[in-house]
């Protein structure tokens, strides 16, 4: 599949035919600047499909595209889409772009918790998304973050609400 060569993993997507990554391919791909110019070409391109823009290539910080309204549209229409979004936050934390999965993260959580422009994308934003960050801290702080936003608070289950409270 196209989004496999693109955004390849360690693990089986769906095509089970793809052969999956090995740990020595990660790492010569990382140490070729042509391929890792290549993924962030193929992550923007990706993202403009989603109403997405990079705005910075040093953080990951994003933002609405001008075409936001309509492909947004197509993100709460298609629900496969947040399967391919999944694989490519995986992906970027097997690239090293681990600050990109949180900006990305945030971004969906933004967007379907606070703006509500992405309601049929809430659930895979929490119970995907969310998880695919590497970094503990940081998955912590989304996880507070998106308790903070949630409505009903009280039904709130990604986390223990006594922490959530103390969190800082």
């Amino acid at each position: 599949s196209f989004l496999f060569r693109l955004f390849p993993l360690r693990e089986h997507g769906m095509n089970w035919r793809a052969r999956p990554l090995t740990c020595q391919e990660i790492q010569a791909f990382r140490k070729s600047k042509e391929v890792m110019d290549r993924f962030i070409r193929a992550y923007k391109l990706m993202l403009g499909f989603y109403g997405i823009n990079l705005v910075n290539e040093e953080t990951g910080e994003l933002e609405r595209a001008q075409n936001w309204r309509e492909r947004f549209e197509n993100l709460n229409r298609f629900s496969h889409n947040n399967l391919r979004i999944t694989r490519i936050l995986k992906c970027l934390g097997e690239m090293g772009y681990e600050d990109y999965q949180v900006h990305l993260v945030k971004f969906f959580l933004t967007e379907t918790l606070v703006e509500e422009t992405l309601p049929n994308v809430k659930r895979s934003a929490l119970d995907y998304f969310l998880f695919t960050v590497r970094s503990k801290e940081k998955r912590r702080e989304l996880i507070h973050y998106a308790w903070q936003h949630f409505k009903p608070q009280s039904s709130f289950v990604w986390g223990p609400r006594d922490k959530l409270r103390r969190y800082r």
